[in-house]
């Protein structure tokens, strides 16, 4: 491995790896240990955790299903269980790389199915597209009819709104995206005979033909009936565990969507598994309802834990089910 390639991973793996840690250590510095590991001890029961991650699988099988639906409107035809083991391999990947994973899922489908890779990738831009509006609806919806807990949100954590702010206010963030937007025109008009030009106008044709899949979908409306299913799952992943701790469990449903709906942002974060985001978005929300700082945090530490580890398991079994379940592909090649 030369200097480059370790470069790469260490920018890749080991910079938003460093983050997420850093943030976590910066969490839960000047907490009582003893108190957490109390909870984690006593105060769990892990039963009704364990019932949760299934709800967590049964989204990410409907999320495979959904994203066949926008595969088969290209005209292409697959084997679903491949498209599950990719998914679930997917979210095991982003654990190491994030976001990697979104790149591999493509990619072993167009090994073992032989579908154009740049149209795999419209397709999942459609598909996180999808998500990202969800969220974007769900975050709008706690924002119009919880408006008091986002002011005390960014009350208690000032930084998040200034740095945002800063970002923004910025001139140079302007003056680069309109550098790149030109530099991007003036080589596809100008430069269009070169080959390397040519061969990015194609990939750009592909993807545009996979992105183009949402409205050639013939069955529209259960594309948006499992994209419900996906989330309301992915919800019950999230809110079940709050009936594994006493001082969660009578929260409510109210409660439990404000704080998967932060948890979900935090995931947003290009860190692995959302270590660290994750957890001072959920911590930060249950403390503003009156949930002691230490219980918030044991409440993070073990249902972020036993779920990164469930995801991992699941996609591990998916990337060795994907060879073995496609052995005839290994004999023809």
């Amino acid at each position: 491995m030369d200097f480059k390639s370790i470069l790469r991973t260490f920018v890749k793996v080991f910079i938003p790896l460093a983050f997420g840690c850093l943030l976590l250590w910066y969490l839960y510095r000047e907490m009582d240990f003893q108190e957490i590991f109390e909870v984690i001890k006593k105060g769990v029961r892990y039963d009704i955790i364990f019932l949760s991650l299934f709800f967590g699988l049964g989204a990410n099988i409907i999320r495979s299903y959904r994203w066949g639906l926008l595969i088969e409107s290209l005209g292409e035809r697959f084997k679903t269980s491949n498209i599950i083991y990719a998914v679930l391999g997917n979210y095991a990947l982003n654990l190491v790389l994030p976001r990697v994973g979104e790149v591999w899922r493509c990619g072993v489908i167009t090994r073992y199915e032989k579908i154009s890779f740049t149209k795999l990738l419209g397709t999942l831009f459609v598909d996180r597209i999808s998500d990202s509006i969800m969220v974007g609806l769900i975050t709008l919806f706690i924002f119009i009819f919880n408006f008091s807990f986002f002011s005390r949100f960014l009350a208690k954590n000032p930084a998040l709104f200034d740095g945002f702010q800063s970002i923004f206010n910025s001139i140079w963030i302007y003056v680069v995206g309109v550098i790149l937007v030109v530099a991007i025109w003036f080589v596809f008009k100008y430069m269009s005979h070169f080959t390397l030009v040519q061969k990015a106008k194609n990939m750009f044709k592909n993807i545009w033909e996979g992105i183009k899949s949402i409205w050639l979908m013939k069955r529209k409306g259960l594309f948006l009936l499992q994209t419900l299913f996906i989330w309301v799952g992915y919800f019950c992943y999230f809110y079940i565990t709050f009936y594994a701790f006493d001082f969660t469990r009578d929260l409510g449903v109210g409660v439990g969507l404000i704080a998967f709906t932060m948890s979900s942002i935090g995931v947003a974060v290009p860190v692995q598994g959302g270590i660290g985001p994750w957890h001072f978005m959920v911590i930060a929300t249950l403390v503003l309802f009156g949930v002691k700082e230490t219980d918030a945090a044991a409440f993070a530490l073990v249902v972020h834990t036993v779920q990164t580890v469930w995801t991992g398991l699941c996609g591990l079994f998916g990337i060795i089910a994907l060879p073995i379940a496609n052995k005839e592909y290994k004999s023809a090649a």
